[in-house]
């Protein structure tokens, strides 16, 4: 059947579905095949630099060596308060973030790996059984398949407190299918809590045809300000920024390859909140943290821009106040206010009225 004939597809549009599957493809090989082992990577675009919090390394040395030696994670994906939850990993690949996860939600928890690429999952399956006898119970199961195509896949709508993604969304040749897939797979108040790879501007296309450059995770990273849209219109309308640092191109072909393009590795938090606005709103309401959540004793971190000190009364915007208010994290805060009163936008969350100082002529 001609390119043009599938399924009353125009040429074009055909020419784009043979282009993402081709790189599909490449990506499947490279992490299948082309790559051994962390150290065959020629950037640091997809592996952990941040340091490993002291009360996760014992976690992680209980991880068979052969499952860490092929992990190729960008950022550490492990938010607080886990324990009794039901974890999906997408990319997950050998299972590092999988093994890890499955302590951490213990015997009442459970965690789902998905991954298109079957070298990678079969390591991550001939272990199971090592890491059931290790952690004292058998919580983790695995599912071959793509991302952008989660609604395949045996996995019940709204059955996931939390999802979390590694360095593989830029992977992925359709993000707002991933994202509008994890949306449909998070309860109310669940959240996707994943590092991935943003770049400055848009990658050119001849770029993106790049099959080395996409296994690296560098020609497949959104431009960060499409990246937002891209997460609104799939329906999470408040995305919120954790943490993030800059990626050194240090390999003088990739470099000459990326030019003047800057890439950042950033870690975002999606909440499943239907009624989050697209902007900061003020309606007069605050939140006090008891300081409850096991190991976060004096502040909690919800993002870059909110930390809540224990005891410490702290206003805060109406989307944070939902966040907070119909989240896991409920229980551990004391909220005051409502939403019978608003007062413009939250000071310092977003831009002031563009027509406050403008006059008015006819």
């Amino acid at each position: 059947m001609s390119a043009d004939s599938r399924s009353g597809c125009s040429p074009a549009c055909a020419a784009e579905a043979d282009g993402a599957a081709a790189i599909s493809a490449a990506v499947r090989q490279y992490y299948g095949s082309t790559l051994a082992s962390t150290a065959d990577l020629r950037t640091n675009a997809c592996c952990d630099a941040s340091s490993v919090p002291a009360a996760l390394r014992p976690l992680l040395a209980r991880i068979h060596p052969e499952v860490l030696e092929r992990y190729y994670g960008c950022g550490l994906v492990v938010p607080p308060l886990l324990e009794g939850l039901r974890v999906l990993d997408l990319g997950c690949g050998s299972g590092r973030d999988v093994y890890l996860l499955a302590q951490l939600v213990g015997r009442a928890g459970t965690v789902v790996g998905v991954d298109m690429t079957p070298e990678q999952l079969a390591v991550a399956r001939c272990h199971q059984e090592h890491h059931a006898e290790r952690f004292g119970f058998a919580n983790v199961t695995f599912h071959e398949g793509a991302i952008e195509r989660l609604d395949t896949l045996p996995l019940e709508p709204g059955s996931f407190d939390l999802v979390i993604s590694n360095c593989v969304v830029n992977l992925s040749t359709d993000k707002r299918a991933v994202l509008t897939g994890v949306r449909r797979l998070l309860r109310p108040g669940g959240e996707f809590y994943f590092a991935d790879v943003y770049a400055d501007r848009r990658i050119p296309e001849a770029l993106q045809r790049d099959p080395l450059l996409y296994g690296e995770c560098l020609s497949g990273a959104l431009y960060w300000n499409d990246f937002l849209r891209v997460a609104r219109s799939a329906g999470f309308a408040d995305p919120r920024l954790v943490s993030h640092r800059p990626l050194a191109i240090t390999d003088p072909e990739l470099a000459q390859r990326t030019g003047a393009i800057r890439f950042s590795s950033a870690t975002y938090r999606l909440f499943n909140i239907d009624a989050l606005e697209d902007g900061c709103e003020d309606h007069g309401q605050a939140v006090t943290y008891r300081g409850t959540i096991p190991g976060h004793g004096d502040a909690l971190v919800l993002d870059s821009h909110h930390r809540f000190e224990t005891g410490r009364v702290q206003p805060v915007c109406g989307n944070t106040h939902r966040m907070l208010r119909q989240s896991r994290f409920a229980a551990h805060m004391e909220f005051s206010g409502d939403e019978s009163r608003h007062f413009g936008l939250f000071p310092g969350g977003g831009s002031a009225m563009p027509f406050a100082d403008a006059q008015l002529t006819l």
